[in-house]
């Protein structure tokens, strides 16, 4: 008897042994990431207060890097889900001869369908914004030229004019950020009118533009910052549209939305809020007041009513 009791014994522990492990395995937290700038920040963590919020666990890696870096940690199968920009498609498929990329319905509805079929990627609902690439110049140097435009910009750069650029590594190399500027709007910069910092946040840009850090009078800036205008820098048109349409969505696994189908519909009401002055006042609130990410997201999220 009591070698059968202890044989029993010894069965239910090896059991519980082998499910412990199997039934952690089977859940495992989401993994949300993010880029590194003031945006990335706030909408990587309205995705961490949301999914939270709906019962399914999360692991913060949030601010992670650059779109290369979250790029190649999504696809490397890192990180589950991240806030990317339809407009990055053209760049991540070697695709920036479409046109589609210029309009959002067909730039979403084409990077949807090019990430699920060569990486397993979805691309949810995104929101009714653009958070473009441009070029922002200080508003007194603005005036004194009457630069309006990336066309006035090129002429008075190619001139002689006194300009000097912040901007991350990423928008100076890539060929379809500055370089394609300069090639549409006749106009190079030397590396001496070039302050190339590290990151892509362009509150920090954008700060050394308006503070005149090493002669920098001219930043890289994305159409949705909200410090532009409290910083005394005006944007300059592109009457080219030489850049995509870069509306911000939120991409997550296959494999990880099959298993958490719920994170579709539980985003997207939230990401469908989010318009261009929307964008623009809650990163003002990051950028310019100093507020935590975090807590921009969650207050925004409970005044909306997507989180209690």
């Amino acid at each position: 008897m009591n070698s059968l009791l202890l044989r029993l014994a010894v069965s239910a522990f090896a059991i519980a042994i082998f499910a412990g492990p199997a039934t952690a395995q089977s859940t495992p937290p989401v993994r949300v990431g993010s880029k590194i700038d003031t945006e990335g920040s706030l909408l990587g963590n309205m995705i961490i207060e949301v999914l939270q919020a709906n019962g399914i666990k999360t692991e913060n890696k949030v601010q992670l890097g650059t779109t290369k870096i979250v790029r190649g940690a999504i696809t490397a199968g890192e990180i589950d889900i991240y806030p990317e920009y339809t407009g990055n498609g053209a760049f991540f498929f070697a695709d920036d001869k479409n046109p589609a990329w210029k309009n959002a319905k067909a730039g979403y509805e084409r990077v949807k369908a090019l990430d699920f079929e060569k990486n397993r990627i979805v691309w949810l609902e995104p929101a009714p914004a653009n958070n473009t690439w441009a070029i922002a110049v200080r508003k007194d140097v603005a005036t004194a030229h009457q630069l309006k435009s990336l066309a006035d910009l090129g002429k008075w750069v190619s001139s002689g004019g006194r300009f000097k650029l912040a901007a991350s590594a990423e928008f100076v190399e890539r060929s379809d950020a500055l370089p394609a500027f300069q090639a549409a709007y006749g106009f190079k910069l030397s590396q001496d009118q070039i302050l190339t910092l590290a990151g892509g946040d362009t509150a920090v840009t954008i700060k050394a533009a308006a503070e005149g850090t090493s002669g920098v009078n001219g930043a890289m800036a994305y159409g949705t910052d909200g410090a532009l205008a409290a910083l005394g820098l005006v944007i300059m048109d592109d009457p080219k549209g030489i850049q995509p349409i870069y509306a911000p969505a939120p991409i997550v696994r296959a494999d990880v939305l099959n298993r958490y189908p719920k994170i579709k519909d539980t985003l997207a009401p939230v990401f469908a809020s989010l318009d261009t002055p929307t964008l623009q006042t809650l990163n003002a609130k990051i950028a310019i007041e100093g507020q935590d990410a975090k807590q921009v997201a969650a207050t925004y999220l409970r005044a909306k009513g997507f989180i209690k």
